[in-house]
């Protein structure tokens, strides 16, 4: 076995932006994230598990040993922690999962409080991010949050991307999207609709928040949106509403759909076969078939010697049936291993097909992975 040792050229960092693209739609009060649903696992459908624990009967837990650092989770109470005695185990469970949700505010919160500094600051994006204008104030109005957990975009949403759609019994009654890439979510259909041209709400794209405001009716028709107890009319603060499957508007739907920015850090290595090396193998299938490989073959307190009069198998190509053309030591790669500074194997790239390598052909393997 040969080993080469990477230089500084042969090592390559970069980080690679993707865009995901998410699309979820909500009917019945069920979530389904990019048309799938999650009849097997054990999370809620729309929702993304964490870790993926859990899912074939293996019980596995998170535990913590209570000692003098106070460490535990956050799922479990100050008074329950106190408790335990210390070396005592004190367990979690799996699995954890991520799925958005949808509030409805009408009055002040403080949830809503929270992102009022947020919400100021991209001020500088669009008047309409002001927390309290001349026309509205976001804590003392009908307000609808949805909140989307950052493992479904990365690192933000892409500006401009946020389309949501509005159906009513398999109809489109309204449409809004970000055309102005500010954060602004305008409506923009059905064309000529109520409320059509208008802004319906913000998105902000780097904490994950979706707030619509939009209380124009969609349409004449009417029923329960959650958490209302009488009909009313479809508009941008009923959108999302889930409830339950069995309190969930029924002839309602939902669709929210958006692209994420997500930054892959990428390692790229350089692999060298040089002319003239790596043309000899240790595979039993190297040298000819039925020979006595431990004749004349010699030990003793210091050394092994092994037999070193071996027949390599000729295996060259021949355009005749029987015989194989003039000798030449060729081999096949098929692997290349990555071994870390004390040689422990650490990583193994296959190809898909093996290469011929012969003394006079040199060949570079680009090696990439993701992190």
């Amino acid at each position: 076995m040969s080993f080469y040792k990477f230089n500084k050229n042969e090592i390559l960092h970069n980080r690679i932006k993707s865009y995901p693209e998410v699309k979820l739609l909500i009917t019945s009060g069920t979530i389904h994230y990019n048309n799938k649903i999650n009849e097997t696992l054990p999370v809620a459908s729309g929702s993304i598990d964490l870790y993926e624990l859990n899912h074939a009967g293996i019980n596995v837990y998170p535990f913590i040993t209570k000692d003098g650092s106070i460490t535990s989770f956050r799922t479990v109470s100050t008074n329950n922690f106190n408790q335990f005695q210390y070396g005592d185990m004190v367990t979690g469970s799996y699995p954890l999962a991520a799925g958005i949700s949808r509030d409805y505010y009408n009055g002040a919160d403080r949830h809503l409080s929270a992102l009022k500094n947020t919400i100021n600051f991209y001020g500088k994006n669009s008047p309409e991010f002001a927390f309290s204008n001349s026309s509205r104030t976001l804590d003392a109005a009908p307000l609808n949050l949805i909140s989307v957990p950052s493992i479904f975009y990365g690192s933000s949403i892409k500006k401009g991307s946020v389309e949501l759609k509005f159906y009513v019994t398999g109809t489109l009654v309204g449409e809004a999207k970000d055309e102005r890439q500010n954060g602004e979510l305008v409506q923009t259909g059905p064309v000529g609709s109520a409320g059509s041209g208008s802004i319906v709400g913000l998105a902000l794209y780097n904490e994950g928040f979706l707030i619509l405001t939009g209380t124009t009716a969609l349409s004449p028709f009417s029923e329960v949106y959650p958490p209302g107890l009488f009909p009313s009319n479809p508009s941008w603060v009923n959108f999302a509403s889930t409830g339950s499957a069995t309190y969930a508007p029924p002839l309602s739907s939902f669709d929210i759909s958006f692209k994420g920015v997500s930054h892959v850090p990428t390692l790229t290595m350089m692999a060298h076969a040089k002319k003239g090396e790596l043309n000899h193998s240790n595979n039993p299938t190297y040298v000819e078939y039925d020979q006595n490989l431990i004749k004349n073959a010699a030990t003793g307190t210091t050394f092994y010697r092994e037999f070193d009069e071996g027949v390599i198998k000729n295996v060259v190509y021949s355009s005749y049936a029987d015989p194989t053309g003039s000798f030449e030591k060729q081999t096949y790669i098929s692997k290349i291993g990555i071994y870390d500074e004390k040689k422990n194997l650490i990583a193994i790239a296959k190809l898909a097909t093996p290469i011929k390598k012969t003394e006079n052909r040199d060949f570079t393997f680009k090696l990439k992975l993701d992190i």
